[in-house]
């Protein structure tokens, strides 16, 4: 089943009702103009909170534990801020978190080596769909020279390429910066909601998400989802871009609409190992093969395949 990725832009009071989440925002004036909605706590995959008036009881947090339901929390400017997930995701947990305690340097380095190959092939990929012919074929020589751990950078390196070539016929001199300026606003917020989905997928897999495979940064509480994402940033890309063509080179807000169309994320469809399934469930997979990875049961990723 797909679970849902659930946007509440209004003031409301979220309890728990009959194994439902009830919404409650006040209409008017009374208690007779008070608005109910409500949604079934397991059909919930992720949660976002984008209003500064928004009340949760306790019984909501906790259910949303119990759910491993990813809480994000938006700020002052309506990009997420926060996120929360529950303490156990997974029957075997403790035996995971050892086993991803204890990987080596090396298992860890061709873990990033195969992140980062996946990554820049569907980089070309998209490129390629786009008309950037020759750029493609640059970005797909990186992917095949990415040595174990990826010492020489071609990450970086195939970034360059592709930043500077993926917009250029829609915006002029786009410069890839999370601060920077539009469309960078769009990608931040497509981002996030990825982010919040591999954190889901990975403590599903009994996973910390804490502990990264490469990203090292005692300030970032979400180092393996940053790792895990890297491949499937490809289709937040995408949907930029076709949000960008659509616009006719109008700059768009970051309101409603756009973020309704970047929420659909999870739902994207994805293909890993020709089976096409949506990202929440391609995810899944993607968690699991690590654990297994980890556990030294299997020794390849299993990431999607941009076409």
């Amino acid at each position: 089943m797909i679970k849902k990725t659930i946007y509440l832009g209004n003031p409301y009071y979220v309890c728990v009702k009959d194994k439902q989440l009830e919404l409650q925002v006040l209409e008017g004036k009374g208690i007779d103009q008070i608005l109910t909605k409500k949604i079934p706590i397991e059909d919930i995959g992720i949660l976002i909170l984008d209003h500064q008036q928004i009340t949760l009881t306790h019984t909501v947090m906790q259910q949303i534990a119990a759910h491993n339901i990813a809480l994000v929390s938006c700020d002052a400017n309506h990009l997420p801020a926060s996120m929360l997930m529950p303490l156990e995701g997974h029957n075997t947990q403790q035996e995971r978190f050892r086993n991803q305690i204890e990987a080596s340097e090396p298992l860890k380095k061709q873990l990033w080596q195969q992140t980062i190959k996946y990554k820049i092939r569907n980089q070309a990929a998209l490129l390629n769909k786009k008309g950037f012919t020759q750029e493609s074929k640059g970005l797909l020589q990186f992917a095949n020279d990415v040595n174990s751990g990826d010492t020489n950078n071609l990450e970086g390196r195939a970034a360059a390429v592709y930043w500077k070539t993926i917009y250029s016929g829609l915006i002029q001199d786009f410069t890839r910066d999370r601060f920077g300026m539009y469309p960078n606003n769009l990608l931040n917020y497509a981002y996030a909601i990825i982010r919040a989905t591999v954190a889901r997928s990975l403590v599903g897999s009994g996973l910390l998400p804490t502990l990264g495979i490469h990203h090292r940064n005692k300030y970032n509480a979400y180092c393996l989802a940053d790792d895990v994402m890297e491949p499937y940033r490809i289709y937040a890309d995408e949907m930029v871009y076709e949000m960008l063509q659509e616009g006719n080179g109008q700059e768009l807000e970051l309101d409603k609409t756009s973020k309704g169309i970047l929420l659909s994320l999870p739902a994207k469809e994805v293909i890993i190992n020709n089976q096409r399934s949506p990202m929440m469930v391609a995810l899944q997979r993607t968690t699991s093969s690590l654990a297994q990875c980890y556990e030294g049961s299997e020794r390849k990723l299993l990431y999607p395949e941009f076409s």
